[in-house]
């Protein structure tokens, strides 16, 4: 197979600007962009809500829409409006621009609405209730116009108050936690725990309305002269909402070290509130989620059930919330015997678990606890106060990300005090040790001999969780009084799904945002593509009902999958060194993120949501050694030594980031801008290197895979984003694609050696053969496209098509190419995608034959694979269920990516 003629791949860059309808100059250093053609396409856009019933009691909702290029400028407002052409009041402001300058991304905030809405430029209508922010006297005062917050800007009350037109509703908003110095394997010792309060460091104002408001507060918790365990808050705040989000983050920077029994263990993490109460016991009420929209319904001191009745419509009124009648007008058997009925001042809810949850209470502090019920699952949700008004609250995902407690505390005196326990002080300490002692492997040839039989790359000291972060999201409402069932069930349901609009998938394709054709809307016209369509359906089936059937669920786990099945013991191997957790190996994250952009599927998106707030947050670290590296799959997030680039990779963020314009995956992504200069601190291939090599800040090996696909990916987004650093993000993508072209063989040549100043590759003086399976797995070929799209570099061009071509071609045509084949190599079904791409952007018929002979007959999964689950059941295993122990997940990523991306691509050319 000849090469690809110069001239072929010329014309296909020149079609590819004409199209993009816009073009790079590119000189030694900037690009400059051409003269903007004619406007792009700008219809308006219909949004939707992912599931029914629109925005609900949620304060608001944010979506991001992409545009096409050259379709708007950097100043165009937006206007939206409803069903019946009604103004919607929206705020608008951009997440990123393409080359030219022109909006790639809005992002949109609305507070009101219902059903589908239409986007369109336009004069934006103002709230009749605009959000106000005003800094004063150490505080910064947030009003919605129906509530104000007053958020402090030093000490340990970070929310000072909450307010409902005179009434203050809530005070002192504060975070806890509980250290336990040492932890106790057996039956024997006391426990000991002391408490930390989180302190203020600084509060940034990020947002200011007039329909969305972001306040940002950072801090640490501290006791005395220890400050430690990083939180970063941000409130959100919308126009004429009574209510507030939350959305709260910690990095662990604690020491627990394998083999020792002190240590810095959390034995709980929450959030508090005090409620001042101010109507009598009888008329304050206890609202606590149990399953789905069920809730204990209770009042402090209750008047029903009594062995003497009040009346029929006394009982109806505090079963309902409603103020009581003045109590002269009881029965007066009751009425004169009031202080001898009990007022319960103290609820708990625990989940400790996925499958079960205890609800408890007592009098007060000193007496004893009765049970009050309970259940499988909790809705997180809990209210407190009164007919004069109260505070609903509630925490997402409370039993998926179990273990996770609610308390109330003293609702019988003039303060309550509301905990939502994001780690349940009652579950047993937070044991982030290392979960083995090393045996025996001390040596790097001892630690390949384990690798070779666990799958586990050890390393002494490797497996530490410091600087893995977790992000959790709360709500709050301030009530004017105690709310109506029907209210509450809303409330509850806005806590356990965030109404979220998006963007049709229609929109995202004539936008070009994702890598250009990459993905299309399901198309089940033949029957070969709708047989591909049923594949896709049961691979994401069966991983979600996997999810509860496995129970991938708790406060560490709860977003991840596992690697690989055991079929022996009907179990996946979660136990077995790298067979473990995934960590985002071969990008399942792409595959569902691809999924949701072709379909608009909520369960799909909701899916891809949860694995992003994991592999993004858990996998990667961000304090330390290591921050900006993630960690490669094992048993723990964090247990493997490899810790790589390919995990933090920032193109597992931006799909999210660009749908929701969510603050703190933007942070996630922002904060690896710099992530080169880890090459400085570690070496990944320090294990397997026959030559000597020591990090050289002007001469840092990097591969062109695996390590470059991180790298480009987060410099192309500051530079779409226009963040802080943008102008050397962009210099980076220029100067990385540029030298990365001039190698002797391109990609092919494998690595480089980079300078951190310069932000360039030496270009080598000899041509290497030097190629992974593993190189174009992790997002290269998803932001190749996308830079192919967005930057005019016939020569980058060049050889990444080159290297699309040959991967999967014969060694004797590799050879005929670079002198050499390319080894031994693996996961051709999954780079079947390359042979796609190239075959579109080079008009070459034969390999987009060869495209799908690859995707049919190679590895991964066929037509003739089983494509069905079989019964499971015991005592074969411990849950009833199902299995499909052909499925593993690198080859369901590969398979999920190359499917959609290869019906993109030729769907017009299938066998």
């Amino acid at each position: 197979m000849s090469p690809i003629p110069r001239r072929s791949l010329l014309k296909a860059a020149a079609v590819a600007g004409a199209a993009a309808q816009f073009s790079w100059a590119l000189g030694a250093k900037d690009a400059e962009a051409a003269p903007r053609g004619a406007a792009a396409d700008t219809d308006p856009v219909t949004l939707d809500w992912l599931e029914d019933g629109g925005l609900g009691a949620a304060p608001g909702s944010t979506l991001g829409v992409p545009w096409p290029m050259g379709a708007y400028r950097e100043d165009q407002t937006f206007a939206v409006t409803d069903a019946d052409g009604k103004d919607v009041p929206v705020q608008s402001w951009p997440i990123a621009y393409w080359p030219d300058g022109s909006l790639k991304w809005t992002a949109h905030a609305v507070s009101s609405g219902t059903g589908k809405l239409t986007l369109a430029a336009g004069a934006p209508a103002a709230p009749a209730r605009k959000v106000t922010v005003d800094k004063r006297g150490g505080a910064v005062d947030v009003s919605t116009g129906v509530i104000t917050v007053k958020i402090g800007t030093a000490g340990s009350a970070l929310v000072k108050s909450v307010t409902r037109g005179s009434t203050e509703i809530a005070r002192n908003g504060r975070l806890v936690l509980i250290r336990q110095p040492e932890i106790e394997d057996e039956d024997q010792g006391a426990v000991r725990t002391e408490r930390f309060d989180g302190v203020v460091d600084g509060v940034t104002v990020e947002q200011s309305g007039p329909v969305r408001a972001v306040v940002r507060i950072d801090g640490k918790h501290r006791k005395g002269s220890r400050s430690w365990l990083p939180f970063s808050l941000r409130l959100y705040f919308y126009a004429g909402a009574d209510s507030f989000r939350m959305v709260h983050t910690i990095t662990y920077d604690g020491k627990q070290e394998p083999g020792k029994a002190s240590g810095d263990f959390i034995r709980g993490l929450g959030v508090r509130f005090t409620v001042p109460m101010r109507d009598e016991s009888y008329d304050r009420h206890i609202r606590i989620g149990g399953e789905g929209s069920g809730l204990l319904r209770e009042a402090v001191k209750g008047i029903t059930g009594l062995r003497r009745d009040p009346g029929a419509a006394v009982q109806a009124a505090q079963y309902a919330g409603r103020k009581l009648p003045d109590p002269a007008t009881w029965d007066q058997r009751v009425t004169t015997r009031l202080q001898y009925i009990p007022e319960w001042g103290d609820y708990t809810l625990s989940q400790l678990s996925a499958d079960g949850f205890t609800l408890r209470k007592r009098t007060k502090k000193g007496h004893g606890w009765i049970a009050a019920g309970g259940g499988r699952r909790a809705s997180g949700f809990g209210y407190v106060g009164g007919v004069s008004g109260g505070l609903s609250f509630g925490l997402r995902d409370f039993w998926e990300k179990h273990p996770a407690q609610l308390d109330v505390r003293e609702a019988h005196t003039d303060e309550a005090e509301v905990t939502l326990w994001l780690w349940s002080p009652e579950a047993q300490p937070m044991d982030l040790r290392f979960y083995h002692d090393g045996m025996g492997q001390d040596t790097y040839p001892e630690q390949l001999e384990g690798l070779n039989i666990t799958y586990e790359d050890y390393e002494p000291g490797f497996g530490t969780p410091y600087g893995i972060a977790r992000t959790s999201e709360l709500m709050f409402w301030a009530n004017e009084s105690t709310p109506s069932p029907e209210k509450l069930a809303e409330q509850v349901a806005a806590v356990r799904v965030l109404p979220q609009l998006a963007a049709p998938p229609g929109q995202l394709i004539k936008a070009k945002v994702f890598g250009p054709g990459l993905y299309s809307e399901p198309d089940r016209s033949t029957p070969a593509k709708a047989r591909i369509e049923d594949h896709l359906d049961f691979l994401f089936t069966y991983y979600k009902d996997q999810v509860e059937q496995r129970r991938w669920y708790g406060f560490w786990d709860y977003g991840d999958i596992m690697h690989t099945y055991d079929a022996v013991r009907h179990q996946w191997r979660y136990d077995i060194g790298g067979y473990a957790w995934d960590n985002s190996e071969l990008s399942p994250d792409i595959w569902l993120w691809m999924a949701y952009l072709r379909s608009g599927r909520a369960d799909i998106f909701r899916f891809a949501e949860s694995m992003t707030r994991h592999t993004g947050e858990v996998d990667v670290y961000h304090l330390g050694q290591w921050a900006g590296l993630g960690t490669r799959h094992g048993v723990q997030h964090y247990a493997d030594s490899a810790k790589q680039q390919r995990i933090a990779n920032t193109t597992y963020r931006r799909y999210y980031y660009f749908l929701t314009a969510d603050e703190r995956v933007g942070d996630l992504m922002h904060a690896n801008v710099d992530s080169d200069e880890t090459f400085l601190a570690l070496d990944p291939l320090r294990k397997i290197r026959t030559e000597p090599y020591t990090p050289d800040r002007h001469a840092l090996s990097i591969g062109f895979g695996t390590d470059w696909s991180g790298l480009v990916s987060a410099w192309l987004t500051e530079w779409e984003r226009k963040g802080p650093k943008w102008e050397k993000a962009k210099a980076r993508v220029l100067s990385t694609m540029e030298t990365i072209a001039a190698q002797p063989n391109g990609f092919v040549q494998g690595s480089g050696l980079y300078d951190l100043d310069t932000g360039r590759f030496a270009v080598a003086s000899a041509p290497v053969v030097s190629v992974s399976h593993l190189s174009a797995v992790f997002g290269l070929n998803e932001l190749c496209a996308e830079l192919i799209h967005l930057v005019d570099m016939p020569k980058f061009n060049e050889a990444y098509f080159d290297y699309c071509r040959y991967f999967n071609a014969t060694k004797a045509e590799q050879a005929a190419r670079y002198g050499s084949h390319f080894g031994t190599l693996l996961l051709f079904q999954g780079h079947s995608r390359l042979d796609a791409y190239a075959a579109v952007q080079t008009g070459d018929a034969a390999l987009a034959k060869r495209a799908w002979t690859k995707f049919y007959s190679s590895d991964g999964y066929t037509e003739s694979s089983p494509w069905k689950t079989e019964p499971l059941s015991g005592p074969a295993t411990l849950v009833a269920g199902s299995e499909a122990a052909w499925v593993a997940t690198n080859d369901t990523a590969l398979y999920g990516l190359a499917a959609i991306e290869n019906l993109a691509l030729l769907g017009d050319k299938m066998p």
